[in-house]
Protein backbone atom coordinates (compact mmCIF):
# COMPACT_ATOMS: atom_id res chain seq x y z
CA UNK A 1 0.00 0.00 0.00
CA UNK A 2 1.46 3.71 -0.88
CA UNK A 3 1.97 5.93 1.59
CA UNK A 4 -0.78 8.25 1.35
CA UNK A 5 -3.42 5.17 1.27
CA UNK A 6 -1.81 3.99 4.37
CA UNK A 7 -1.97 6.77 6.32
CA UNK A 8 -5.57 7.53 4.77
CA UNK A 9 -6.10 3.98 6.11
CA UNK A 10 -5.12 4.59 9.48
CA UNK A 11 -6.99 7.68 9.88
CA UNK A 12 -10.33 6.40 9.02
CA UNK A 13 -9.49 3.66 11.13
CA UNK A 14 -9.26 5.74 14.31
CA UNK A 15 -11.98 7.89 13.38
CA UNK A 16 -14.31 4.61 13.45
CA UNK A 17 -12.96 4.06 16.87
CA UNK A 18 -13.46 7.21 18.06
CA UNK A 19 -16.76 7.31 16.42
CA UNK A 20 -17.64 3.48 17.99
CA UNK A 21 -16.40 5.03 21.70
CA UNK A 22 -18.02 8.82 21.52
CA UNK A 23 -21.79 8.27 23.27
CA UNK A 24 -20.01 5.20 25.38
CA UNK A 25 -18.43 5.45 28.97
CA UNK A 26 -14.34 5.15 28.67
CA UNK A 27 -11.68 6.42 30.72
CA UNK A 28 -10.28 9.59 31.56
CA UNK A 29 -7.21 11.16 33.12
CA UNK A 30 -5.23 13.83 33.85
CA UNK A 31 -1.57 14.03 32.03
CA UNK A 32 -1.35 17.57 33.71
CA UNK A 33 -3.87 19.83 35.80
CA UNK A 34 -6.37 20.37 32.75
CA UNK A 35 -4.48 18.25 30.00
CA UNK A 36 -6.62 15.27 29.31
CA UNK A 37 -5.52 11.50 27.99
CA UNK A 38 -8.66 8.88 26.98
CA UNK A 39 -8.53 5.80 26.89
CA UNK A 40 -9.80 6.59 23.21
CA UNK A 41 -6.58 8.26 22.62
CA UNK A 42 -4.16 5.61 23.34
CA UNK A 43 -6.54 2.69 22.03
CA UNK A 44 -6.50 5.09 18.40
CA UNK A 45 -2.76 5.93 18.72
CA UNK A 46 -2.01 1.60 18.90
CA UNK A 47 -4.53 1.15 15.91
CA UNK A 48 -2.66 3.51 13.71
CA UNK A 49 1.14 2.58 14.83
CA UNK A 50 0.17 -0.43 14.34
CA UNK A 51 -1.22 0.22 10.86
CA UNK A 52 2.28 2.86 10.19
CA UNK A 53 4.94 0.01 11.18
CA UNK A 54 3.99 -1.69 7.97
CA UNK A 55 5.62 0.47 6.36
CA UNK A 56 9.18 0.22 7.99
CA UNK A 57 9.05 3.95 8.70
CA UNK A 58 9.06 4.99 12.58
CA UNK A 59 6.30 6.28 14.25
CA UNK A 60 6.39 9.62 16.87
CA UNK A 61 2.97 9.74 18.49
CA UNK A 62 1.67 12.60 20.89
CA UNK A 63 1.28 9.61 24.03
CA UNK A 64 4.92 7.99 23.12
CA UNK A 65 8.30 9.04 23.59
CA UNK A 66 9.01 13.36 22.96
CA UNK A 67 12.10 12.67 20.95
CA UNK A 68 12.81 14.54 17.82
CA UNK A 69 14.05 11.74 15.16
CA UNK A 70 15.70 12.75 11.94
CA UNK A 71 15.00 11.17 8.22
CA UNK A 72 12.21 9.96 8.03
CA UNK A 73 9.28 9.24 10.42
CA UNK A 74 5.55 9.24 10.68
CA UNK A 75 4.58 12.23 13.22
CA UNK A 76 0.88 11.58 14.49
CA UNK A 77 -1.96 12.59 16.83
CA UNK A 78 -4.60 9.81 17.42
CA UNK A 79 -7.31 12.12 18.61
CA UNK A 80 -6.55 16.02 18.19
CA UNK A 81 -8.86 17.25 20.62
CA UNK A 82 -9.73 15.35 23.61
CA UNK A 83 -11.04 17.91 25.94
CA UNK A 84 -13.65 17.99 23.65
CA UNK A 85 -13.96 14.24 23.13
CA UNK A 86 -13.88 14.01 26.68
CA UNK A 87 -17.23 16.42 26.90
CA UNK A 88 -18.82 14.88 23.59
CA UNK A 89 -18.62 18.15 21.91
CA UNK A 90 -17.67 16.78 17.78
CA UNK A 91 -14.83 18.57 17.18
CA UNK A 92 -12.03 16.30 17.04
CA UNK A 93 -9.45 14.66 14.34
CA UNK A 94 -6.74 11.88 13.90
CA UNK A 95 -4.01 13.64 12.18
CA UNK A 96 -1.22 11.96 10.68
CA UNK A 97 2.15 13.50 8.91
CA UNK A 98 5.05 11.91 7.38
CA UNK A 99 8.21 13.74 8.11
CA UNK A 100 11.72 14.96 6.22
CA UNK A 101 13.48 15.85 9.17
CA UNK A 102 11.23 19.06 9.90
CA UNK A 103 9.36 18.94 6.92
CA UNK A 104 6.10 17.14 6.28
CA UNK A 105 5.54 15.62 3.15
CA UNK A 106 1.85 13.96 3.52
CA UNK A 107 -0.63 15.11 6.05
CA UNK A 108 -4.04 13.72 6.51
CA UNK A 109 -6.60 15.26 8.52
CA UNK A 110 -9.84 13.32 9.41
CA UNK A 111 -12.66 15.34 10.46
CA UNK A 112 -14.39 12.37 12.28
CA UNK A 113 -17.89 13.23 13.20
CA UNK A 114 -18.35 14.67 9.31
CA UNK A 115 -16.78 11.90 7.85
CA UNK A 116 -14.54 14.90 5.87
CA UNK A 117 -11.03 13.29 5.19
CA UNK A 118 -8.52 15.84 4.50
CA UNK A 119 -5.02 14.95 2.95
CA UNK A 120 -2.35 16.61 0.80
CA UNK A 121 1.27 15.47 -0.23
CA UNK A 122 3.93 18.07 -0.93
CA UNK A 123 4.07 19.35 -4.66
CA UNK A 124 0.36 17.76 -5.72
CA UNK A 125 -2.25 20.52 -3.66
CA UNK A 126 -4.60 19.57 -1.09
CA UNK A 127 -8.10 18.13 -1.10
CA UNK A 128 -10.92 17.35 0.77
CA UNK A 129 -12.64 13.80 0.88
CA UNK A 130 -10.91 14.06 -2.92
CA UNK A 131 -12.23 17.38 -3.85
CA UNK A 132 -9.04 19.98 -4.33
CA UNK A 133 -9.37 22.76 -2.10
CA UNK A 134 -7.86 26.10 -2.34
CA UNK A 135 -7.73 29.22 1.14
CA UNK A 136 -9.96 31.77 0.94
CA UNK A 137 -9.88 35.07 -1.16
CA UNK A 138 -10.31 37.39 1.88
CA UNK A 139 -8.00 40.45 1.33
CA UNK A 140 -8.68 42.28 4.69
CA UNK A 141 -8.19 41.51 8.12
CA UNK A 142 -11.79 43.11 9.18
CA UNK A 143 -13.15 40.56 6.59
CA UNK A 144 -11.86 37.57 8.19
CA UNK A 145 -12.93 35.30 10.56
CA UNK A 146 -9.92 33.50 12.23
CA UNK A 147 -9.34 30.50 14.42
CA UNK A 148 -7.32 30.13 17.50
CA UNK A 149 -6.21 27.82 20.91
CA UNK A 150 -5.16 28.20 24.41
CA UNK A 151 -2.62 26.51 25.94
CA UNK A 152 -3.23 24.63 28.90
CA UNK A 153 -0.80 26.70 30.95
CA UNK A 154 -2.86 29.52 29.86
CA UNK A 155 -3.87 30.23 33.49
CA UNK A 156 -0.80 30.57 34.87
CA UNK A 157 0.33 33.39 32.37
CA UNK A 158 -2.50 34.58 30.61
CA UNK A 159 -1.93 38.21 29.68
CA UNK A 160 0.37 37.02 26.32
CA UNK A 161 -2.51 34.57 25.35
CA UNK A 162 -5.55 37.08 26.38
CA UNK A 163 -3.52 40.03 24.63
CA UNK A 164 -3.23 38.50 21.16
CA UNK A 165 -6.69 37.72 21.40
CA UNK A 166 -8.23 40.91 22.35
CA UNK A 167 -6.01 43.04 19.61
CA UNK A 168 -7.34 40.19 16.76
CA UNK A 169 -10.94 40.50 18.05
CA UNK A 170 -11.43 43.84 17.51
CA UNK A 171 -9.36 43.58 14.16
CA UNK A 172 -11.19 40.53 12.59
CA UNK A 173 -14.74 40.20 11.82
CA UNK A 174 -14.94 37.18 14.00
CA UNK A 175 -12.79 34.82 16.18
CA UNK A 176 -13.33 31.00 16.62
CA UNK A 177 -11.92 28.71 19.38
CA UNK A 178 -13.08 25.00 18.82
CA UNK A 179 -10.58 23.29 20.33
CA UNK A 180 -8.51 21.11 18.07
CA UNK A 181 -5.81 22.94 16.00
CA UNK A 182 -5.27 20.03 13.16
CA UNK A 183 -8.98 21.16 12.24
CA UNK A 184 -8.84 24.80 12.65
CA UNK A 185 -5.91 24.35 9.89
CA UNK A 186 -7.60 22.05 7.82
CA UNK A 187 -10.38 24.36 7.95
CA UNK A 188 -7.87 27.42 6.47
CA UNK A 189 -6.65 25.11 3.68
CA UNK A 190 -10.46 24.46 2.73
CA UNK A 191 -11.17 28.38 3.19
CA UNK A 192 -14.04 28.09 6.05
CA UNK A 193 -11.28 30.21 8.17
CA UNK A 194 -9.23 32.85 6.80
CA UNK A 195 -6.07 32.65 9.08
CA UNK A 196 -5.42 31.04 12.50
CA UNK A 197 -3.01 31.60 15.26
CA UNK A 198 -1.70 29.63 18.33
CA UNK A 199 0.99 29.46 20.87
CA UNK A 200 2.90 26.57 22.30
CA UNK A 201 1.58 23.61 20.31
CA UNK A 202 3.37 20.05 19.58
CA UNK A 203 4.24 19.11 16.61
CA UNK A 204 1.86 16.88 16.13
CA UNK A 205 -0.52 19.20 16.42
CA UNK A 206 0.11 20.86 13.36
CA UNK A 207 2.62 18.85 10.87
CA UNK A 208 -0.29 17.80 8.71
CA UNK A 209 -2.15 20.69 9.01
CA UNK A 210 0.51 23.07 8.12
CA UNK A 211 1.23 20.86 4.94
CA UNK A 212 -2.58 20.86 4.04
CA UNK A 213 -2.25 25.41 4.17
CA UNK A 214 0.82 25.25 2.16
CA UNK A 215 -0.48 22.77 -0.87
CA UNK A 216 -3.62 24.73 -0.87
CA UNK A 217 -2.40 28.31 -1.42
CA UNK A 218 -1.58 29.64 1.55
CA UNK A 219 1.11 30.84 4.37
CA UNK A 220 2.11 29.37 7.05
CA UNK A 221 5.22 31.54 9.67
CA UNK A 222 6.14 32.00 12.90
CA UNK A 223 4.39 34.91 14.66
CA UNK A 224 7.57 37.06 13.80
CA UNK A 225 6.96 35.99 9.96
CA UNK A 226 9.58 33.87 9.98
CA UNK A 227 9.81 30.05 8.26
CA UNK A 228 7.75 27.59 10.58
CA UNK A 229 8.43 24.17 11.59
CA UNK A 230 6.25 21.76 13.66
CA UNK A 231 9.10 22.33 16.14
CA UNK A 232 8.55 25.54 16.69
CA UNK A 233 6.30 26.93 19.45
CA UNK A 234 4.03 30.20 17.60
CA UNK A 235 2.10 29.51 14.54
CA UNK A 236 0.31 31.96 12.28
CA UNK A 237 -1.47 30.18 8.88
CA UNK A 238 -3.61 31.94 6.93
CA UNK A 239 -4.35 32.71 3.09
CA UNK A 240 -1.75 35.16 2.35
CA UNK A 241 -3.43 37.51 1.53
CA UNK A 242 -4.27 38.71 4.98
CA UNK A 243 -0.85 37.33 6.37
CA UNK A 244 1.33 40.57 7.06
CA UNK A 245 -1.46 42.44 9.01
CA UNK A 246 -1.55 38.93 11.18
CA UNK A 247 2.00 39.18 11.91
CA UNK A 248 2.19 42.83 12.77
CA UNK A 249 -0.13 41.81 15.33
CA UNK A 250 1.47 38.48 16.50
CA UNK A 251 4.48 39.85 16.80
CA UNK A 252 3.85 41.47 20.11
CA UNK A 253 2.86 38.32 21.73
CA UNK A 254 5.95 35.87 20.97
CA UNK A 255 5.75 33.36 23.81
Amino acid sequence: MELLELARAAALAAGRLQREYFNRPFEVRHKGEIDLVTEVDLKSEALIVALLKSSGIPVLGEEMAKTEPKGRYWLVDPLDGTTNYAHRFPWFAPSIALMEDREPVLGVIYHVMLDELFWAEKGSGAYLNNQKIRVSQVKELKDAVLATGFPYGVHEQPDKVVGAFRDFLIKAQGVRRAGAAALDLAYVACGRFDGFWEPLLKPWDTAAGILLVKEAGGQVTNYRGEAYDPFQNHILASNGLIHQELVTIAQHYVP
